[in-house]
């Protein structure tokens, strides 16, 4: 009997870790979602689907999900496109290769608050740098962060800058999966290195593709501390996230009840786009060269 108990005890503290930290808290959001509370008040009584009738007639919330869904479709495939060129280059172990991974990934790990303060900086409109030196190129000042049209560009690209060194650390490691002789035959063949690239390469890197694609569109509806720091979600909304949003009317506002249902709905949203690429680029996976 102690033997057949054994996996399970083993993965008991896992399991509780998991419970406590994600299932309990969807349980918990879930229910504040049909419920009235500000964090003060003794009760909470039940609203139903009030919450999410607010929700979903607030002008304030589609502009958020047009402006995630925007976010996402622009820096996502800049994000892979560029990892995945990268990578094909510092996939030599050659040292110069190595020194450069190591360049490239430290944005990822570096503290998301410190990247957004330097940047906006950087951005600044009277005294940034990239200003500074469109001056001396006879250019005037652009007010990057206060254009509510090159707001979230900026924001793409600081975003970009950050995670691309992850995306690239993940595609080496496909790349390097890939076998040699498939490149051995294609140079026999007389296949050139573009069509090597287009023919070989990104269909046996598919699978990466697609585990980065996954990850990468979750973190794209999840951006918070990019925003927060460097725009507030403004000019005019025109940068205002989802969790921005979430975060404002849970914390700022305290109305825990429609922040709770804005989590469900955006907890709903990505898991329906997750099926939706299991289901039509899953297809096209493929697992063994």
């Amino acid at each position: 009997m102690l033997s057949r108990l054994t996996p399970y005890i083993l993965v008991l503290p896992l399991i509780s870790f998991i419970a406590v930290f994600t299932y309990i808290p969807i349980a918990a959001s879930l229910n504040l979602s049909f419920r009235e509370w500000d964090f003060l008040s003794p009760t909470m009584p039940l609203v139903g689907f009030e919450n999410y009738r607010l929700l979903f007639s607030s002008h304030e919330f589609w502009n958020s999900l047009k402006v995630t869904a925007i976010f996402a479709v622009i820096s996502v495939p800049i994000r892979l496109c560029l990892a995945l060129v990268v990578a094909s280059y510092l996939v030599r172990e050659a040292l110069p290769s190595r020194i450069l991974r190591g360049a490239l990934f430290l944005p990822s790990v570096t503290s998301t608050v410190s990247i957004a303060v330097v940047f906006s900086w950087l951005f600044a409109t009277d005294y940034g740098t990239i200003n500074a030196f469109l001056q001396t190129l006879g250019f005037g000042k652009v007010p990057w962060l206060q254009d509510p049209q090159l707001a979230l560009w900026v924001l793409i690209i600081v975003n970009t800058w950050k995670q691309l060194g992850y995306d690239i650390v993940i595609y080496i490691a496909g790349l390097q999966a890939i076998p040699q002789e498939l490149y051995d035959a294609a140079a026999v063949d007389g296949g050139r290195k573009g069509r090597v690239f287009r023919r070989v390469t990104v269909p046996l890197v598919m699978p990466t593709t697609y585990f980065l694609l996954v990850v990468s569109v979750i973190e794209a509806f999840q951006v918070f501390t990019v925003v927060d720091v460097m725009t507030k979600g403004g000019p005019a909304g025109a940068t205002d996230m989802l969790v921005n949003m979430l975060y404002r009317v849970g914390f700022t506002l305290f109305d825990i009840g429609q922040g709770s249902a804005l989590a469900v709905v955006l907890f709903v949203l990505l898991m329906a786009l997750a099926l939706f690429k299991a289901r039509v680029l899953g297809r096209r996976v493929h697992y063994e060269a």
